[in-house]
């Protein structure tokens, strides 16, 4: 059966704290997964996830600050160790070619998988799959950094009550779905579009048009709320937003779940986030992530 979740692997800007280990996220996409900014102690955090390293096929790495990339060593070296049978593709920002090398080869070990680099030097499409495509947007941090965009492709839904007006049942549906017409009955009389699903990882920026281009009419966005709306001053002078800055941009973007994560250790109640987001006006799912939560991408309308 078919899954679509996020699995939050780490939760904390800068610095570990007790309770919220270095960034991670693993998005289980059908029979993919794709984790994104491994940073430090994402290797045991995916072990008390329950996530194995045969579940990765790609890795997307936002920017090379520590708290998003120092996981990777480990990573890279799990999936070699444990010789995983496929492929599985990196996309970083071009300009850290040297960051990714030093830590691809970190230290000392057998290289027994495929593991492709494809570097993100602009905005554009990633990849095309059947079941998505993958784009980058470039973001507002003092480093180069990237947000990524899963789309799936439109598909159709048929209509019982308008397939049985026309008397067209059993392999005859299955025949006008393929052929697009059926003894003069068109596609469109029987069926209608089905929006596929939007996914957005947006961390380390300010406001910009990357951000607010990531996140239209996402089902499911996870984005940097590192500060609080009192510290906005602070957030724009390091690249990074505030809680309230996240919500505003998933209430115009007509987000349908929102995940707030990268918290700040200066702040120890999470919950101020989630009061500040619907201060914001923000109205839909709304997640303050938490290590090792699991948010499923929201169903189909």
């Amino acid at each position: 059966m078919s899954v679509r979740e996020l699995v939050v692997l780490g939760t904390a800007s800068q610095v570990p704290t007790r309770h919220r280990n270095h960034n991670g996220y693993l998005l289980r996409w059908d029979g993919e997964g794709i984790l994104f900014d491994p940073g430090e102690g994402t290797q045991r955090q995916m072990l008390r996830a329950g996530v194995a390293a045969h579940d990765l096929n790609r890795i997307c790495v936002t920017h090379f600050h520590g708290d998003h990339s120092l996981g990777l060593a480990g990573v890279i070296q799990r999936i070699n160790l444990d010789q995983v049978p496929h492929e599985i593709t990196a996309h970083y920002p071009r300009s850290g070619q040297r960051f990714f090398e030093r830590l691809r080869y970190a230290t000392a070990y057998r290289e027994t998988v495929a593991l492709t680099e494809a570097p993100v030097g602009t905005d554009g499409s990633l990849a095309v799959t059947p079941a998505y495509t993958l784009d980058a947007r470039r973001l507002s941090h003092p480093v180069e950094s990237y947000g990524y965009r899963l789309t799936e492709p439109d598909g159709r839904r048929m209509l019982p009550d308008r397939l049985a007006a026309h008397g067209i049942e059993g392999p005859d549906v299955g025949r006008i779905r393929r052929e697009g017409s059926l003894n003069g009955v068109a596609l469109d009389e029987v069926s209608e579009v089905r929006r596929g699903q939007r996914f957005a990882f947006v961390m380390d920026t300010r406001l910009c048009a990357g951000v607010h281009a990531l996140a239209e009419g996402c089902d499911l966005l996870v984005i940097e709320s590192t500060f609080l709306d009192e510290d906005e001053r602070l957030a724009a002078d390091h690249g990074h937003l505030t809680a309230g800055q996240a919500a505003r941009v998933a209430r115009d973007a007509d987000v349908r779940h929102l995940v707030l994560t990268h918290f700040s250790q200066r702040y120890p109640d999470p919950e101020e986030f989630e009061r500040q987001a619907r201060a914001a006006g923000y109205t839909g799912e709304l997640t303050v992530a938490r290590d090792l939560t699991r948010v499923p991408v929201p169903k189909r309308r």
